[in-house]
Order: structure tokens, then C-alpha cells, then sequence
């Protein structure tokens, strides 16, 4: 049968017209290592961001072609992300198609934030703010308010003692207030009814097994030496003795490179200074690992009040009951020091 001018022009449209259709569908539902560098990258969509800002971010990390097609996708899909605020995470593989459709959704990717090592809430904070949108400067604003503190049942002194060390995963646009709350949450996990009938046991809160384990953790870099570190310092504060611990000078002229303690240091006048204050300080020096938290309520008996780091610089500590003994540890270290020229 001959087909006419006319019905050749037409079914050569319709086929090009599906050649179109596919080609395009092709193209949104394609993987973006087809047109990008082939990396995750998370989308951060901050309040009041239209879909053109969204797609320039996305153009800028992972390329003009993949990007195009997601705002063809959005389009179709009529997104707007002006409603939208929070982090998508695109990931190598992912088609534009899929993306669209994640970020019209609404439903974010976590980010993981994981720390350790920390001693002050200026460093958490300026850790914190580089993950999240609130940013450094508002953490560090709640972490001293005394009235999210209090909703925490803490101080902006000890406060610190609720963030223990770990990996977490929070979205994006978490506040500070509901990060705190996060964080208690975790917090009363670790407390379990063991371990506060463990801190009950030796007359000491939470709070104040935060507090010795951040001390011991900053005077003994050796695990199987931080019980015992603990257990003297629970004993000086039992005993009413004034821990007189060098850390804690570290801590309030806010200097850790400090190598030698002089008599001028310990005369600083702060509420951490245990050479001058009775007690604990208001608030931990550090924030304090799961591990010395349990070296803390699980510290073995002794009868030890003074100790000095031994003149062999192992690392390890002279232990002792007796003064006399313990000045001549504290001798043998000084003469030490001098020979090696530390100030």
C-alpha cells in the first residue's frame, strides 16, 4: 500500500517525538557520573532558596549538564524549594530524575558528626558549625545560656559534660536547642541505672565523674594508668585536700602547651585553679571519652594521694601516700627537666 506526503510527515513526527521523549528521559533518568565528576555532594538548601539558587549549587559541584536536568525534573515535577529547608545528598550513580524527586520530597539525608579530642565549647562549637546551618557563633550562644542549660539540668559550667564523645547523625537545619536536646537524650543513655548506681557508690553525681575524668584524662595519655589517676583524685577530694592538679592550670590561662607548672601559674585566680579553689571545678576541662567515664566508676582502690610523672618521661606516674617520698619523686623530675632545658 502506498503511504501519502502527508501520513509520511505525520507518523515521521510521532516517531520524532518519541525519539525526543526518550532521548530526554534518557537524560533525566541517567546517572550524573554521565555528566558530572562522580562524587557525593550534599545539596544544602538554606530558608527561602528558590529552585534556580538550588540548581546553580548544584551546577557549581557536579556540572552544567547534570544540573540542567534536574531543573527540568523539578520543573515537571513543579517543585518549589522555597518551601523547602535542609541537605539532600546526591550521590555517584544517582540519576537527576531520582535527585528531583528526593529534594521535592522534603526528606533530608542525616550528616554524620563525629568528635573526640575536644576540651573547650569554643572548639565543639566551631567544630558544630562547620557541620550544620546554625553555625559556630549560635552554639556557642546556647552552650552559655543558663536558661538552655537549666532546661538540660545543667550549668553553661558543666554543660560540656553532656557531650560525650562519639558519631552522631543529625539533618542539616538542626537548631541548637534541639542539637542540646539531642545530645541529652544521648547523654541518658550512657547513664545507664548501672553506672549512676556505680557513681552513687563512690558519693559522686554524674556531673562530678565528668569532671575527675576530664582531669585524669588530661594527666595520663596511658589507659591502663587512668584508674588510678581517677581514684587518687576521688581520694584528695574526699578528704577534703585540694586536688592541686596541673591540668586544671592548663585550663584556666587557656594554654595546653604548657609543659612546666611554675608557683606564678598556680597563683591564676579562676574557679579551675585547684591549687587555690577547695573541691572540684564548676565544670569538666574536657570533654571526657565513654572510656574514662567507666575508668572513673570502675577505679581500683588505693590508699594514693600524690603523684608525679616519673623523671624517665615514660609517661607513667609515681604514686604515693607518703609526702616525704613524693617530694623526692617531685625532685627527681624537676632536676630532670632542668637538665633538659624545660621551662
Amino acid at each position: 500500500m502506498k503511504i501519502g506526503k502527508k501520513e509520511l510527515t505525520k507518523k515521521q513526527t510521532v516517531i520524532g517525538g518519541i525519539v525526543l521523549a526518550a532521548l530526554l528521559l534518557l537524560g533525566i533518568s541517567s546517572p550524573y557520573t554521565l555528566f558530572g565528576a562522580g562524587k557525593t555532594y550534599l545539596v544544602k538548601v538554606p530558608a527561602g532558596s528558590t529552585n534556580e539558587s538550588v540548581v546553580d549549587s548544584i551546577k557549581a559541584n557536579i556540572g552544567d549538564s547534570y544540573a540542567s536536568r534536574v531543573k527540568t525534573m523539578l520543573g515537571l515535577l513543579g517543585a518549589d524549594m522555597s518551601t523547602r529547608q535542609g541537605a539532600w545528598r546526591i550521590s555517584k550513580g544517582e540519576s537527576p530524575i531520582k535527585a528531583a524527586h528526593r529534594l521535592k520530597s522534603g526528606a533530608q539525608s542525616g550528616i554524620k558528626f563525629t568528635f573526640n579530642n575536644v576540651r573547650t565549647k569554643q572548639e565543639w562549637a566551631e567544630r558544630w558549625g562547620a557541620k550544620f546551618a546554625a553555625g559556630k557563633d549560635a552554639m556557642l550562644r546556647a552552650l552559655n545560656d543558663p536558661r538552655l542549660c537549666m532546661k538540660e539540668g545543667k550549668t553553661p559550667d558543666n554543660i560540656t559534660s553532656m557531650l560525650i564523645p562519639d558519631t552522631y547523625e543529625f539533618y542539616w537545619d538542626i537548631t541548637p536547642e534541639q542539637m542540646l536536646d539531642r545530645m541529652h537524650d544521648y547523654y541518658e543513655k550512657f547513664w545507664t541505672p548501672e553506672r549512676r548506681a556505680k557513681a552513687d557508690s563512690l558519693g559522686l553525681t554524674p556531673e562530678e565523674v565528668s569532671i575527675i575524668a576530664s582531669i585524669a584524662e588530661e594527666e595520663t595519655s596511658k589507659k591502663d594508668e587512668l584508674g588510678k589517676v581517677a581514684r587518687l583524685y576521688i581520694n584528695r577530694y574526699k578528704k577534703g585536700m585540694r586536688l592541686q592538679a596541673d591540668p586544671t592550670i592548663k585550663f584556666a590561662l587557656d594554654d595546653f602547651s604548657i609543659k612546666r607548672i611554675t608557683t606564678e601559674m598556680t597563683q591564676v585566680k579562676s574557679p579551675y585553679n585547684t591549687y587555690r579553689i577547695d573541691g572540684l571545678p564548676p565544670g569538666p576541662i574536657r570533654m571526657s571519652e565513654k572510656s574514662a567515664l567507666d575508668a572513673v566508676l570502675d577505679a581500683p582502690k588505693h590508699d594514693y594521694i600524690y603523684m608525679c610523672a616519673k623523671s624517665d618521661f615514660s609517661g607513667y606516674h609515681d604514686f604515693t601516700s607518703d609526702y616525704n617520698e613524693h617530694i623526692r619523686y617531685a625532685k627527681a623530675y624537676r632536676a630532670e627537666l632542668d637538665k633538659k632545658g624545660i621551662k
